[in-house]
């Protein structure tokens, strides 16, 4: 009997004592994270420095060195790292003209269409290696025609020019950049009857606004010789597989089932220079556009035409299939390995990719150096990491749409989260976009993080400004790798960043003497991003419950509801059905969190002696699940890969973040036709969100009806 109560109390003695050797709890890894003693600006900085060399866009020999470097990085980081490869359709130019022909007895020009190397370039010899301007997936095709202004080439300027008397049929038509993506400019025009499209990089946006404004490497603007090259596919993922994998020896649709698809353009388009941008104006007469159609003080009175100028703009693109290589690397999870963190940044680039997308690369090997010091310290994380660099991004988000295509199904059942960073750094200023659930969670890690150009305050300081919150903006556009995640399978997401739109991108002077002199001289707010990134994914991949608030799901939902109902009050569309689901939300949301509370009250101090995981493990699941409920196996209306109701692109920018993308398409739509049908149409797209807000509320709940 003795032995058997001093056994019995030395167990329980012992068990008492077991805390003083546990390892430390994980919030003290997550601040060893963000502190000065792991982070490495000078690491940074030569990530970026060899990352951009060289030009480097998909499909290139350069590109794969960078793959290879990346993946030397993430295995010298104690990773299990691989490479995934895929056979995609590229496009690249193989010969373009254009000229100008004006009226008698001024001679035509034709224009060089080459972006000048400046004085000392440090990568001059290397400038060869750059790609001719030109816009993937562009329709091959000569065309001549008068041209007509048409401003940033949105359905907004083609009706001014409508009421103007403008025809713009059998013209080429002549935008700016700087407001829709180029992909929908291409197709406005198309829609307008134009036959080909010249997009230049107007001074008034990216030049300085003209006058005595220097030019990079002088100051941070686009020389005038500049050109923002990019894509025009309007679709995710490789043209020819659409919603499968492009793996070897897949099955492919041909071009012209892809050109039928209405995702490429149909009609050919050149990007072009602010100073041939300009010299084209010239030659327009017709009516004076309207003030906020002018360009930059110094420059000609722009006119919309059409002609007398007439272009003749020529484009011969070649179609190969190329390969791919996204760069994977997991930190195997200790507790829940089946749950993941995926954190994504794509490498390849148009020229030199200081900005985009390698900033955001270089952050994304500072992330892995630094986990890799917390496991040389004694940290595991409790769920699984996964640091993904895809690739052909710039083509139309290839690489990761693939990646998410054949591994669909894995995906949706175990992922916890995504979080991409692309262009990381490109100036001050700190900025986010997420699914809502996220809101409270990058608000608390930005409160943790010092603000890279001021030190009494956090990022989160810096962040709300005047205000009393910071501004979150959404995930409906399909600018960067979150898109199959979020908008395709419904996974929470988040996008963060420092400073806005820059003056050079996609152009080759994006490269690191650009980054070292005007984005981030002294590469702290690489290491800032870096911060909030990794303590973002360490808390979903640490924390025992995960750190969701469908709270503010509730509320953007409520406040976008409420906006659209002021909107068209007059058309007789019930909404009540959606305020319904989400007050169904609402409640859903607060019984979880009650949940929650009441099970960690519950574990208390007899945490040791209660087993709570299988219930931890199921709440977990309803909060990971809920946002797949927000999507539809039909998709929206002709744009069937859009498979999320809340979150999608807007279908005539598909830069735009559009919440309700299925109600505000059909509300376009009715607007122009304003027929019954086509109302009947938007309640109809009113009652499928009202539909799938409910299916997220009755994952909450965890409960069959």
């Amino acid at each position: 009997m003795y032995k058997t109560t001093a056994v019995t109390f030395l167990a329980i003695a012992t068990s008492f004592f077991i805390p003083l050797f546990s390892p430390p709890p994980k919030s003290y890894y997550h601040s060893l994270f963000i502190s000065d003693s792991l982070s490495n600006n000078a690491s940074i900085s030569h990530h970026l420095y060899t990352l951009t060399r060289r030009p480097h866009h998909a499909g290139s020999e350069a590109n794969a060195e960078a793959a290879a470097y990346v993946l030397s990085v993430l295995s010298s980081c104690n990773m299990k790292a691989h490479i995934v490869s895929y056979e995609v359709l590229l496009t690249y130019p193989a010969s373009r003209s254009l000229t100008l022909t004006r009226h008698p007895p001024e001679s035509p020009i034709t224009f060089e269409l080459n972006q000048e190397i400046y004085d000392c370039d440090p990568y001059e010899d290397v400038a060869n290696q750059v790609l001719p301007t030109f816009h993937a997936y562009a329709k091959s095709g000569s065309v001549i025609g008068p041209v007509v202004y048409v401003n940033y080439g949105r359905v907004e300027d083609y009706k001014t020019l409508k009421e103007m008397g403008v025809n713009v049929t059998g013209a080429v038509v002549l935008a700016r950049y700087g407001e829709i993506y180029r992909g929908d400019i291409v197709m406005n025009a198309f829609d307008a009857g134009a036959i080909g499209a010249l997009v230049f990089t107007d001074r008034k946006d990216y030049g300085g606004g003209g006058g005595d404004a220097k030019w990079f490497p002088d100051d941070k603007w686009m020389p005038p010789s500049g050109v923002q090259v990019g894509t025009v596919y309007n679709g995710s993922g490789d043209p020819t597989t659409p919603g499968w994998a492009s793996t070897e020896g897949c099955e492919r649709l041909s071009v012209e089932e892809v050109e039928g698809s209405g995702d490429v353009p149909v009609i050919p388009s050149l990007p072009i220079s602010g100073a041939d941008g300009e010299t084209i104006m010239r030659s327009v007469g017709g009516q004076v556009a309207k003030d906020d159609w002018q360009g930059s003080k110094d420059a000609p009175t722009y006119k919309v035409g059409p002609g007398p100028g007439v272009v003749n703009l020529n484009y011969n693109g070649k179609q190969v299939i190329a390969t791919i290589q996204n760069v994977i690397g997991v930190i195997e999870g200790a507790e829940e390995p089946d749950r993941f963190v995926i954190l994504g940044n794509h490498r390849d680039a148009w020229t030199f990719g200081a900005v985009d997308p390698n900033s955001g690369t270089a952050a994304l090997l500072e992330v892995a150096q630094r986990l890799w010091k917390l496991q040389r310290k004694g940290w595991k994380p409790r769920r699984t990491i996964i640091l993904c660099n895809w690739d052909a991004e710039e083509y139309g988000l290839v690489g990761s749409t693939e990646w998410v295509e054949e591994n669909r199904e894995l995906l949706t059942s175990r992922t916890v989260a995504y979080l991409n960073v692309d262009c990381a750094v490109s100036g001050p200023g700190f900025h986010a976009d997420a699914t809502p659930q996220l809101d409270e969670l990058l608000k608390q890690a930005a409160q943790k993080v010092q603000d890279p150009d001021n030190s009494s305050q956090t990022i989160y300081d810096q962040w709300i400004g005047s205000t009393n919150s910071p501004v979150i903006g959404r995930l409906g556009g399909a600018g960067s790798d979150y898109a199959a995640f979020v908008q395709h399978i419904g996974i929470p997401a988040a996008d963060m960043h420092f400073g806005g739109g820059y003056p050079v991108y996609h152009s080759m002077y994006d490269d690191y003497i650009w980054m070292e002199k005007f984005g981030d001289p002294m590469f702290q707010r690489h290491v800032a991003v870096a911060s909030v990134w990794g303590l973002v994914a360490l808390r979903l991949a640490d924390e025992e419950f995960l750190p969701f608030d469908y709270h503010s799901y509730v509320l953007e939902l409520q406040k976008t509801t409420r906006n659209l109902e002021e909107e068209i009050s007059d058309k007789g569309i019930i909404f009540s059905p959606l305020f319904k689901s989400i007050e169904e939300l609402s409640k859903a949301a607060s019984k979880i969190n009650n949940e929650k509370k009441e099970i960690k009250e519950a574990k208390g101090w007899t945490s040791m002696w209660r087993n709570d995981h299988v219930k931890v493990r199921e709440l977990n699941d309803r909060l990971m699940m809920a946002e797949r409920a927000f999507t539809d196996r039909d998709g929206l209306l002709r744009r069937t890969w859009y498979k999320h109701l809340i979150y999608a692109p807007s279908v005539h920018d598909d830069y735009g973040s559009t919440s309700f993308p299925g109600i505000n398409d059909a509300i376009e739509k009715a607007k122009n036709l304003n027929t019954a049908e086509s109302w009947h149409l938007v309640q109809h797209e009113v009652w499928r969100v009202s539909r799938v807000v409910r299916h997220a509320s009755l994952v909450l709940n965890g409960e069959l009806t």
